[in-house]
């Protein structure tokens, strides 16, 4: 019970921050408005970075059902305790969510005439809406993730042994800043359902004036292509370590 508690917090944590900088970049009077994809890109390898310091010791700081799928499949993690972490998981993030909203209520009253930009600081979106592309992005995106996640446990890979959480928390935050640098223009790069369908999820209940709808048309893409990606990122470890 005590690793669901800090997977919760830890995703918790990873959503508060991460679609707090959507926040903070995109609804009106914020002080960080307009400050650009660059900043964005960092704050969420941050946010995850502090996600899995909490967590890690405790939970492995999986925040991601993408991640724990692919574990489970390459046989890293057992798969009893696979529904437990899921269901933390995104229950920390539709609870990041609705504080990230609490927090900025006031910019998203003074937004409310922008329906998509408010949707944008809860979940994604693509630059281009071609779902099979985006499907793809998602996948393709995730793999490397999750794959760059086996690959640091692997013995020989470093120094130390590490894991998803403690020294592992460093070069999973540069992974997450270069995907979304090089590849997440395209869709937003969700990498993870617990970011996206939980706090799509939330904005769908919030009382926010002005929201418009949740896009539930798209809500499958940042589902299914992490989902994918892990487990394919999972088969290619097993294959090539």
């Amino acid at each position: 019970m005590l690793q669901y508690i800090f997977e919760f917090i830890g995703t918790l944590v990873l959503v508060l921050l991460g679609d707090g900088v959507c926040a903070a970049v995109t609804l009106n009077k914020s002080k960080a408005q307009g400050a650009g994809w660059v900043l964005i890109t960092l704050a969420w390898g941050f946010a995850v970075m502090v996600g899995v310091f909490i967590a890690g010791p405790v939970s492995g700081a999986h925040l991601n059902p993408a991640v724990t799928l692919g574990l489970a499949v390459a046989g890293s993690f057992p798969w009893a305790s696979v529904l437990g972490y899921v269901v933390a998981q995104m229950l920390g993030g539709f609870s990041g969510a609705c504080l990230v909203y609490v927090m900025y209520k006031d910019h998203y009253d003074a937004t409310a005439d922008q329906p998509e930009a408010m949707l944008g600081t809860f979940c994604t979106a693509p630059a281009i809406r071609n779902y099979g592309r985006n499907f793809f992005v998602e996948m393709v995106s995730t793999c490397l993730l999750v794959l760059c996640i086996i690959a640091l446990g692997q013995k020989g890979n470093v120094l130390l042994p590490i894991t998803t959480g403690s020294l592992g928390a460093f070069p999973v935050t540069c992974v997450i800043m270069s995907i979304g640098m090089s590849l997440g223009a395209t869709t937003g790069y969700a990498l993870n359902p617990a970011r996206d369908l939980s706090p799509r999820l939330a904005h769908a209940l919030l009382p926010i004036k002005g929201k418009g709808g949740s896009d539930w048309a798209y809500s499958w893409v940042p589902v299914a292509g992490p989902l994918a990606g892990g487990v394919l990122a999972a088969l290619i470890g097993m294959l090539i370590f």
